[in-house]
């Protein structure tokens, strides 16, 4: 249970599978009611119930898909709605094309950007105000390690979780003294069904074990980090060690290094 004294609620995007089915165990556990967003109604529900049943806490949810332009708004309404003003923004719902940006139709490529940036930005532009009101928020915006490596090529998604890392960092200078912290989470490579909707599951199954990380541990860091009032989180010793590396790299040793190294060609 929470130590705080007011009850919170945290609104979790993807929260069907992976690290935002994590998220919701991980909050529920501390004693916060929750939102659940996602597309998928019956893993919605079931993650609900359960949480309702083992730790006392109240779970809606909302079945919407964020890469239409008009579910931020539509979800924001819901929770007021449901009088539960959100304390807590888990930005995780997210998704790569696995074609080159140049062989993506172009409403794929809009539907990727409209779930990755704009509905990130918009549902964190919505749901401030009232932080800033109640003087408390926490956002966990979910980037990648990807962030800080060197760009892959044809892909859209190195780019994306750059701008959700500079944007993160952004926002958490502005709001912190308003007492609402904003972390972003940069996980590498993690268990989940991320890979098999990518179609990538047979290269990533190829990689090392020691890669990898399970969800919990992922949340674990995240939420210790954005606890604690820290911008940037990168979970795991491989995936610190691995950003440390490419740090310095020059921006033409880089170039190479993303179109020859990445697994996922």
């Amino acid at each position: 249970m929470t130590t705080d004294t007011v009850r919170r609620t945290a609104l979790v995007t993807g929260a069907s599978a992976g690290i935002g089915t994590a998220f919701a165990r991980h909050l529920a556990a501390e004693g916060h009611d929750l939102v659940l967003v996602a597309r998928r109604a019956d893993r919605l529900e079931t993650l609900a119930h359960e949480l309702r049943r083992q730790h006392a806490v109240r779970a809606e949810i909302v079945a919407a898909d964020l890469s239409d332009p008009s579910t931020p708004a539509a979800i924001v309404d819901r929770a007021h709605e449901l009088g539960m003003p959100i304390d807590i923004l888990v930005n995780n719902a997210g998704l790569s094309s696995s074609t080159k940006f140049s062989d993506t139709p172009w409403e794929s490529v809009a539907a990727e950007i409209q779930l990755m940036v704009t509905a990130v930005t918009e549902l964190t532009h919505r749901l401030v105000p009232g932080m800033k009101t109640r003087r408390w928020g926490r956002v966990v915006n979910l980037s990648s390690l990807a962030a800080v490596s060197p760009p892959g090529e044809g892909l859209l998604y190195t780019g994306i979780k750059t701008y959700v890392l500079n944007m993160s960092q952004s926002l958490d200078m502005e709001l912190k003294p308003h007492g609402i912290h904003v972390t972003a989470l940069c996980p590498g490579f993690t268990y989940s069904e991320f890979h098999d909707v990518m179609g990538t599951r047979d290269a990533a199954d190829r990689l090392p074990g020691f890669m990898w990380q399970h969800p919990e541990a992922v949340v674990r860091e995240g939420w210790a980090a954005v606890t604690a009032g820290k911008p940037v989180c990168i979970p795991g010793v491989v995936n610190k060690v691995s950003a440390a590396a490419m740090r310095p790299i020059p921006g033409r040793i880089g170039y190479f290094l993303g179109r020859t190294l990445n697994p996922f060609k």
